[in-house]
């Protein structure tokens, strides 16, 4: 090829993307400006998002989020515009169709985390549990460490730390021992079936009513609840005014010890389980005309 003519070639090219460029010129200034303007409005935007979501929730990490979500959609839309502007309008929709595609494909990879993230979000407004607070999850009790977007750490009373997904603590029932502020011990005693049970309820609640951990304003119940097989049941209801499980333990503790000494100085007996073997089963002999064999050993 004559060497004239590829120059003449490219000085054509040049000319046409001289003259075009020129022409878009002022769509250039316009985009820029826009570009500038948007991103300065995307900031202030964000600003103000972060205020008005403050002010519902007091959740940082969540609160961050939203702002940021409010504001790479917005800053999306200040780029489409700039594109439009530039007459890209092909690669718009070429972005639009490919960011649609790896959304899809985005969402089945990685549907565990996006459950675990969005329950974490519903976690953040119904506030079933906070840091602090004494729960029981599935077969997890203990304290709570942290609550983030995408799973709770609690610290359980016998040292461990268990991680557990928040998809798994939005479906399962939560057990919160701290929202009342307060705690019931139930102790279950027996009592010979030859005590009198009104002396028995007295007893049973001046031996506890000096507790110092037991809550002011609720009373002590105590309840028979059954006929047993050697005894007479009640159950003792005690309110403890802390949820900790240190001063729970402490309170059940005491009252043991208390009941077990003030039944030993009235003679209230806690019996012994009763049982009787009887021999006398169709087929078989009573344990009396059973025959002893006693076999002596040949030296």
């Amino acid at each position: 090829m004559d060497i004239n003519k590829i120059t003449d070639l490219i000085t054509e090219k040049l000319t046409v993307w001289s003259e075009a460029l020129i022409k878009l010129l002022p769509n250039i200034a316009v985009a820029a400006i826009v570009m500038v303007l948007g991103f300065y409005l995307a900031k202030f935007i964000q600003k103000t998002a972060t205020r008005l979501i403050g002010k519902i929730s007091k959740n940082l990490t969540l609160n961050n989020l939203f702002s940021s979500i409010i504001y790479f959609i917005f800053l999306g839309i200040v780029i489409f515009t700039v594109l439009s502007i530039l007459k890209l309008d092909k690669a718009v929709t070429s972005i639009l169709a490919g960011a649609g595609i790896l959304g899809l494909a985005l969402a089945f990879a990685f549907q565990d985390i996006a459950a675990n993230f969005m329950s974490g979000i519903f976690i953040s407004f119904r506030k079933p549990l906070k840091v602090g607070d004494i729960v029981e999850i599935r077969d997890y009790m203990g304290k709570v460490k942290e609550v983030n977007l995408r799973d709770t750490i609690i610290e359980t009373f016998q040292g461990k730390t268990v991680i557990i997904p928040n998809k798994e603590v939005f479906q399962n029932p939560i057990e919160n021992y701290s929202f009342l502020q307060k705690r019931r011990f139930d102790l279950s005693v027996g009592v010979s079936y030859g005590d009198d049970l009104e002396k028995v309820r007295q007893i049973t609640l001046d031996a506890v009513s000096d507790i110092a951990e037991l809550s002011k304003e609720d009373t002590i119940n105590v309840f028979f609840v059954e006929f047993g097989d050697s005894s007479v049941n009640l159950s003792v209801r005690m309110w403890i005014n802390t949820p900790e499980q240190s001063v729970y333990n402490k309170v059940g503790s005491e009252a043991i010890i208390k009941i077990k000494k003030a039944y030993d100085a009235n003679d209230i007996m806690i019996p012994f389980p009763i049982r009787t073997l009887d021999f006398g089963i169709k087929g078989g002999t009573t344990l009396n005309e059973m025959p002893v064999q006693i076999k002596q050993e040949k030296e």
